[in-house]
């Protein structure tokens, strides 16, 4: 069933993540994620390998593990070099009023194959109970614990899979008597790791009202036709922010034509007609897109947005820093960017630097546990500024000395 957007239940949580020999990341963990959180450092760093270790996660469920990997270059181009290990992904995840679930994933690959060698949900039933797996499973057999809360005296029951190359967490998940479970495969399943263009907005879909942007936003036109239709007032707002950020502009607009395609127009208000939304700005697009999906009424339980600031102009990336900072009442977010201005909006502790080491591997760093900055913050000084001036002692392109 779902819930009213301006209801005030938490929603879930990544709160650890650690990855290990994915590409550049041979050993990265943050630890104490944020609703918000933003990946900062520059360029070849690693901040998209590792925005898209979410994407490829949320693909593995919704795709399969076999699609996900070969999209990836298998592992050839997926492994650290060198690496002989499996890939590990590890999420700790908070539902509300249920313990911490740690979820840990380990694939590798045999004949060209991808395979799960390893996969476990993890918790700890009270303040003083032991932590315990309650799903267990490698390369295919494994067992399960039922029930609302598995308990580590309730029985475990064996539940081979048809392959080895199929997560237990998708299969169990789609059963009624593992609801932890399915409640983690719904979370993942519901994740939106966005790859917005300007031009994918700017494709004429077939019509049809549709509930949620895509991952390319190539159905903005479709979700703004099921916004007119379901939740006008909803889309009022988002019309209303738009043309404080974007002068003169009026409407969006959309018109069913009898070919079947829907055409997105935009209305400047000098003028009498509106112009179709292929001839309309990159930026212009791109903020309606965002618009669109921090303000979706049943927002995705994860957003995924890389680098915000292309297109946009500085001056609207703090408000669209704030925007994400208000989405997080309903959802969870990630960002990576290079843009000062945005994160000067931001707090210490919602912002990593992301970095390559001596090793040439990917490191990562909490800026709220480098030393000085919070002093330097409490004196008037702002993130952006900071990190532009090198306060930060890593992630500097231009400065490789402290790396």
């Amino acid at each position: 069933m779902k819930q009213n957007h301006q209801q005030t239940i938490t929603p879930p949580r990544i709160t650890y993540l650690k990855v290990q020999n994915y590409r550049a990341l041979r050993e990265v963990e943050l630890g104490d994620i944020t609703p918000l959180t933003v990946l900062l450092g520059p360029n070849g760093s690693g901040k998209s390998t590792l925005f898209d270790v979410f994407a490829f996660l949320a693909e593995c469920f919704e795709l399969g593990l076999r699609r996900a990997w070969d999209k990836r270059g298998r592992a050839k181009e997926l492994k650290t070099r060198d690496s002989q290990g499996a890939i590990i992904i590890e999420i700790k995840y908070k539902e509300a009023n249920y313990p911490v679930i740690t979820y840990h994933l380990a694939v590798d690959e045999h004949n060209g194959a991808p395979f799960v060698k390893e996969e476990w949900l993890k918790w700890r039933r009270g303040k003083h109970g032991k932590p315990f797996k309650f799903l267990d499973y490698k390369e295919g057999h494994g067992r399960a614990i039922s029930g609302e809360l598995p308990d580590e005296q309730d029985q475990r029951i064996e539940i081979p899979l048809k392959s080895a190359d199929l997560l237990a967490v998708n299969a169990l998940g789609q059963f009624a008597e593992h609801p932890r479970v399915a409640a983690l495969r719904d979370f993942i399943t519901g994740w939106h790791v966005s790859y917005l263009t300007a031009d994918s907005t700017r494709i004429q879909p077939e019509a049809g009202p549709q509930e949620h942007l895509n991952r390319t936003g190539d159905n903005l036109a479709n979700v703004i036709q099921y916004l007119d239709e379901q939740h006008p007032d909803r889309l009022e707002e988002i019309f209303t922010i738009l043309q404080r950020r974007v002068p003169r502009i009026e409407r969006v607009l959309t018109e069913s034509m009898p070919d079947g395609r829907l055409l997105l127009q935009i209305k400047d208000s000098p003028f009498k007609h509106p112009i179709l939304a292929r001839f309309a700005s990159d930026g212009t697009l791109k903020m309606l897109a965002y618009l669109v999906l921090l303000q979706d009424p049943y927002p995705p339980s994860f957003i995924g947005i890389e680098e915000p600031e292309n297109y946009l102009h500085p001056k609207l990336l703090p408000e669209l820093a704030e925007e994400c900072q208000q989405a997080t009442a309903r959802t969870q977010i990630l960002v990576t960017t290079h843009s000062p201005f945005f994160i000067n909006q931001l707090k210490p502790e919602q912002v990593w630097i992301i970095y390559r080491g001596i090793d040439g591997y990917t490191q990562a760093q909490q800026i709220a546990k480098i030393k000085g900055i919070k002093e330097l913050l409490q004196h008037g000084a702002v993130l952006g500024d900071l990190w532009i001036e090198g306060h930060f002692g890593i992630g500097d392109p231009l400065n490789q000395e402290g790396v």
